[in-house]
This record gives C-alpha cells, structure tokens and sequence, in this order.
C-alpha cells in the first residue's frame, strides 16, 4: 500500500510539472482588434508594426489581417475598414479579443464625438468585457491635433473604472508612440492571464 501510495504522489508530481512547463513553453498568442473611424490612420499603424516602415495606403475595405511576432508574444492584428456601413461589421471581430487598439484621428476635431459613439458601442458589447484598452491618439504630429489628456477627456475615458485603459500619443507615419503603447498594452494582458491561472494546484492523497 505504502509502495502504491509513493507511486501515486511520484505520478502527481510529474503531471504538475509537465503542466507548468506546457505553460512555460507554451508560445504566448495575443489577438489586436485595431478599429477606429475611417482615415484615422489604422492601415498605416498596421504597417509600421508589420514592416517598420509605411507604404501609401487606401481606404480598407473589409479587413487586412497580419501576423508578428515581437519579444517572444506573437500578434495577430485584425485591421477593419472604419467607413459608417463597415462599422456595422465590426462585430463579428469581437470574440477571442485581447487588446482593442482604437486609433484616433487627433487633428480631426469634427469626429471625435463620432469616434466616442463608435468607441463606446464597441465597448458595451460582452464579448469585449474583458479586453484591454490601447487609444492611440494618433497624427500627433499635426500641430491642430488633440493632446492625450485632452483624448483621454473627450472620450469620457476616466469612467471606464474596471477596464484598464491608455491614451497613446503617436504618429504612425514616423513611428513614434506605436510600440510604446503595444508595449503597454501586452503588460496589462500578461496581468489578466495572471489572474486567471491558479497558483497552486491541490490533490487529494487518499486512496
């Protein structure tokens, strides 16, 4: 009986080591739902993440979809087309949502109320209860544009108290602010993931 139960707890052991090195080894997978109006700049922040430059680029037209890997994390990006009747589309991207990058067309001032209907309905939606919130307030290198407070204030950002939340200053066209806020961002899902593993795993002896 002694021999059987030492075999037991022997067989216990390994399977709570094969499972932490399963999660250790496991590659990490992050999906980036990038939504906002149309010309806010989501296409051209795509590429700068994808290539480390930007190409001329036209209206999207349903979606462009890239993979990258950066640090070790594997991103895939879903990049959706922002015109008013694609915006009607945008939920049938939801699900399986890690960050939502959400680009702002900074120098633009006549859209932002648009850009906070379109934000929030997307926000209200379960599937996206547990996503995390990257704004790149983008164009900053308009000398009309938005500040981030100033985003962070029209977009009503500080009553999203359960949802962790960032204002990225960026211009997509030079670079600058795009990874800062992915960098961000991947922290805030790193902290979510910790939450839901448990930390200790309990088994009974008894036989």
């Amino acid at each position: 009986m002694q021999r059987e139960k030492r075999n037991l707890v022997a067989w216990v052991e390994s399977c709570k080591m094969g499972s932490l090195l399963t999660r250790t080894f496991k590659p990490r997978y992050v999906r980036v739902l990038i939504l906002g109006l149309d010309a806010a700049g989501k296409t051209t922040l795509l590429t700068r993440i994808k290539h480390g430059r930007t190409t001329d680029t036209i209206p999207t037209i349903g979606f462009n979809v890239e993979s990258v890997k950066i640090k070790g994390i594997k991103y895939t990006f879903w990049d959706v087309g922002g015109q008013d009747k694609l915006r009607e589309l945008w939920k049938h991207y939801y699900f399986g949502t890690h960050i939502l990058a959400f680009v702002i067309d900074s120098a633009s001032r006549d859209t932002i109320e648009v850009s906070k209907e379109a934000l929030f309905g997307v926000l209200m939606d379960p599937l996206m209860d547990s996503c995390v919130l990257l704004v790149y307030a983008n164009k900053q290198d308009m000398s009309c544009a938005f500040r981030a407070k100033e985003i962070a204030d029209k977009l009503s950002l500080h009553e999203l108290r359960e949802r962790p939340w960032h204002v990225q200053p960026s211009c997509a066209t030079t670079g600058d602010g795009v990874f800062e806020g992915l960098q961000w961002a991947a922290k805030q899902v790193k902290k979510q993931k910790k939450k839901t593993i448990p930390r200790k795993l309990y088994f009974t002896n008894r036989l």
